[in-house]
């Protein structure tokens, strides 16, 4: 099976030393975030988990502790955006995190690491012709240590308007002269564009319009082929393979502007206080009234990928 943790929150970077434990003690206990009496037990064993999917700005806590890891399939997604500590105010610098993606590069090898330029809004600060000189320079840096660049442009949910009211929806021309243009810097420095839930718009311009994180990219990763259940994508315009995630809304203390996965900044410092790194939970601990489901969970692999 495939557990995720980069739905909800950014665990390399700010709850490494709980994950830590958790591969350690060999389980985790996830909240249904709907039905928080709803507790989901997951076996964290290399026997029954095939791969862990991480998506975050910042590897770099997680560097130490790869020997823990070498035994399990991983995907990392880090993603690296241009913008200033106006829109991330708690994002590390970008020239060090292009070194930490180089270094992870290393570790995991190109077919277990993508670039995630994501998402894109356009404003007079950040135009399309910033963009494409931001996205032109990443790419150069990035060349060589991955095979993916995955891009997206904002969606205004609810949480997203709160906390970012200026922001627009990029408009259609913009979306499509701006992807054209990556599609062909990607492939300059060996890279495939995958569009994320943004339709097939982009495949005319030799986009991967198939999803960012699909079955065969997991397969790919870790040179094995895996018979998973079927499962619909995280949104209707979601076609990648995204379940079991571990982690928990409004705990990303990077703060991002843009954030779908965080209410206000006050509530994310608010209920990070109750993360406990020896505690099953990423927030909190067991409590009365909870139902635990042990999740059953088998391995998926059937063999060699061919």
């Amino acid at each position: 099976m495939i557990i995720n943790t980069g739905q909800r929150t950014d665990i390399p970077a700010f709850y490494s030393e709980w994950f830590v434990n958790r591969l350690c003690e060999g389980f985790v206990c996830v909240r249904n975030p709907y039905y928080p009496e709803q507790v989901s037990r997951y076996r964290l064993d290399p026997s029954v988990v095939d791969c862990i999917g991480f998506c975050t700005k910042n590897p770099a806590p997680m560097f130490k502790h790869m020997d823990l890891l070498k035994d399990y399939g991983q995907y990392w997604f880090v993603t690296i955006t241009p913008y200033g500590r106006d829109i991330e105010p708690n994002v590390k610098d970008k020239h060090e995190l292009l070194e930490d993606f180089k270094r992870l590069s290393k570790i995991v090898g190109v077919n277990s690491i993508g670039w995630r330029y994501d998402p894109i809004f356009i404003t007079d600060k950040y135009s399309a012709e910033y963009h494409l000189g931001a996205f032109e320079k990443i790419a150069t840096a990035l060349e060589g240590c991955t095979e993916t660049a995955v891009i997206s442009f904002i969606d205004l949910y609810a949480k997203v308007k709160r906390n970012f009211p200026e922001a627009r929806e990029v408009k259609k021309e913009e979306r499509l002269s701006l992807g054209a243009e990556m599609v062909q810097i990607a492939k300059s420095h060996g890279m495939t564009l995958k569009p994320c839930a943004e339709g097939d718009d982009l495949a005319q311009f030799g986009a991967n319009c198939g999803g960012c994180m699909r079955i065969s990219d997991y397969e790919k990763a870790i040179g094995k082929m895996l018979n998973a259940p079927k499962k619909k994508g995280a949104r209707a315009e979601c076609a990648c393979y995204l379940s079991c995630d571990i982690g928990a809304y409004n705990t990303c203390k990077h703060l991002c502007k843009y954030c779908y996965a965080n209410a206000e900044p006050s509530k994310v410092l608010a209920k990070s206080l109750k993360h406990d790194p020896t505690s099953p939970f990423l927030i909190g601990n067991y409590e009365k009234g909870d139902v635990i489901n042990d999740v059953q969970q088998k391995s998926w692999i059937i063999g060699d990928l061919k």
